[in-house]
């Protein structure tokens, strides 16, 4: 018997940890939740609003660890990290809500978005209906479906769910098959494009570049994984894309907004204001 990838394990575990969530809070208890909840702040459009200008529309990630690297960042504040990526430019953030790989937590979500203006995507392995529901709950904005995780069942599924409490979906696909999949069956405009891979956790950007003449103009492709360096975004912007999901570069960094402002906004005499909500 082969041994288990990564995300063999972390599926594994996340059947077994929503079972154990719907016996603290049941499903009636989260959707009472999400009828007083504040209005979704509008990921998908803060998204394509900034990138249609072809200015950087960097999705910034809260990540405190991963299962390959371990610990990330240890001085880990959700609140102050949320602030500083407003103040960096960030269009939007992701915030790793997973508990046993990536040290992550439904509460940093929400001192995340507390904390700023910026519309937020909880970053999961989304496996079932309630933990849509829950993402709302807890004042998330969009969630992430991963189509490697996903039959085409499941992921109509989902999305209709997230239609029906006012949730944006970004979709993640990895390689041509996943793209047919989720445009057949989702009509989200946001493809993430993971450079990835799930069970390896290697990055390649031959991800992005194999897929990217097939997917429409109507969408917009986010480059997911791998961004590290000025080289990096202007191989990507070269090519047509101007949307990021960045997390670990910036988690490294003493200040990960100043970070975001070097990586992406290089001209230091550009007018920040102009970008952030």
């Amino acid at each position: 018997m082969s041994t288990p990838t990564f995300l063999e394990k972390i599926l594994s575990r996340k059947v077994k940890e929503v079972a154990e969530r719907r016996i603290r809070v049941s499903l009636a208890e989260l959707e009472s939740m999400v009828k007083i909840a504040a209005a979704p702040l509008g990921f998908a459009n803060a998204m394509i609003s900034r990138a249609k200008l072809k200015h950087p529309a960097v999705i910034a990630e809260i990540k405190k660890a991963s299962p390959s690297k371990g610990v990330i960042r240890k001085n880990f504040v959700p609140a102050d990290i949320a602030i500083s990526y407003e103040k960096g430019g960030a269009t939007c953030l992701s915030v790793l809500t997973d508990i046993d790989f990536f040290q992550g937590s439904d509460l940093f979500l929400q001192q995340a978005r507390t904390a700023c203006k910026l519309p937020v995507i909880r970053k999961d392995f989304i496996v079932d209906p309630y933990q849509i529901i829950e993402a709302r709950a807890l004042g998330a904005d969009c969630v992430l479906l991963i189509v490697s995780i996903l039959d085409n069942v499941k992921i109509a599924e989902l999305a209709a769910v997230a239609k029906s409490v006012g949730l944006d979906v970004l979709v993640e696909v990895h390689n041509n098959d996943e793209l047919e999949r989720a445009l057949k069956i989702l009509d989200t405009p946001l493809v993430g494009v993971n450079n990835r891979n799930l069970h390896t956790f290697e990055v390649s950007f031959d991800n992005i570049f194999d897929i990217l003449s097939r997917i429409p103009c109507d969408r917009l492709v986010i480059a997911e994984s791998g961004i590290v360096n000025r080289a990096d975004v202007d191989l990507m912007e070269l090519s047509g894309v101007y949307a990021f999901l960045v997390g670990e570069t910036f988690m490294r960094a003493e200040d990960p907004g100043l970070e975001l402002q070097r990586l992406f906004f290089p001209d230091r005499s550009m007018a920040f204001s102009d970008f952030c909500h």
